[in-house]
């Protein structure tokens, strides 16, 4: 079971077939602020995909995020198999990060996916 972001990485470099990783930005929207005990939503702020042997580490990542912008507190992430030796292009992933932001805005299961805040935890999201 993959728990850390780097384990996420050396997964996808040693598939059978090549891999390129979606990832969604999401921010917290407190329904009640000033009750902490409140479970808010999360909704997307933006997506990338990229090669696994294009990230360096999960650090990089995120400062690459932040320099487009800081408003997430969430990073989640899939894995796309590509074939016959070739990773998915970035149009062959577009539907699947749209998919990702639908499921995340509908409050569908977010269970396939890995999930992690800005200080690399890998995080539990539940469906209320």
């Amino acid at each position: 079971m993959i728990s850390t972001f780097t384990e996420l990485l050396t997964a996808a470099i040693e598939q059978d077939e090549p891999q390129r990783l979606l990832f969604l930005f999401a921010k917290t929207e407190s329904e009640d602020p000033e009750n902490s005990d409140q479970h808010g939503t999360l909704s997307p702020v933006m997506c990338v995909d990229k090669l696994p042997e294009d990230i360096e580490s999960f650090t990089t990542l995120t400062a690459e995020a932040d320099s487009i912008s800081t408003d997430w507190d969430f990073l989640i992430t899939v894995g796309l198999a590509g074939k016959g030796g070739m990773p998915p292009t970035e149009e062959e992933a577009e539907p699947f990060l749209n998919k990702m932001a639908n499921d995340l805005t509908t409050g569908q299961s977010m269970s396939q996916y890995l999930v992690f805040d800005r200080s690399e935890n890998q995080v539990l999201i539940e469906v209320c």
